[in-house]
């Protein structure tokens, strides 16, 4: 595990089983299936096509915080207005350079417009703190003069 590798290593590793819903679901439809699945963040798809993606935050920050009520909202009312999607090459070093720069928490993997999986900033913490794990025990190892020639 290297912090280059490409995200298609996380994805492979975790699964591209990604949950979606309609634009014009409800919200609550949308933190009911959130809270079933255990994830913070859904796809908005409308059939094949991948319009948007609604988080937890959008929920509090424009639902909970605006007074409205979540089975009267629909999901195309609060979802994030700018997309940030990566591409399955996109390194995990980039991935997590453009969820800090954005302020995002999940990132969606597309690639000829079809969705491969969606990447979290928990799966990149996994990742990266994986990869300095195995840099300290090689270095390790090569200073014990374990290392192998």
């Amino acid at each position: 595990m290297r912090v280059f590798d490409p995200v298609s290593f996380i994805l492979h590793k975790k699964g591209t089983d990604v949950w979606s819903v309609r634009s014009d679901s409800s919200v609550y439809d949308a933190m009911k299936l959130m809270a079933d699945k255990d994830v913070g963040a859904l796809l908005i798809m409308d059939g094949d096509q991948f319009v948007g993606i609604v988080s937890e935050r959008d929920y509090a920050r424009k639902v909970v915080l605006q007074g409205r009520s979540s089975k009267d909202t629909l999901v195309r009312d609060i979802s994030s207005d700018t997309l940030v999607t990566i591409t399955p090459e996109c390194s995990v070093d980039e991935a997590m350079r453009l969820i800090t720069t954005n302020r995002i928490r999940h990132l969606p993997v597309v690639c000829d417009g079809k969705v491969h999986g969606m990447i979290s900033i928990g799966d990149l913490v996994q990742w990266i703190s994986f990869a300095q794990e195995q840099t300290i025990e090689h270095l390790e190892h090569y200073i014990e003069g374990k290392y192998p020639c």
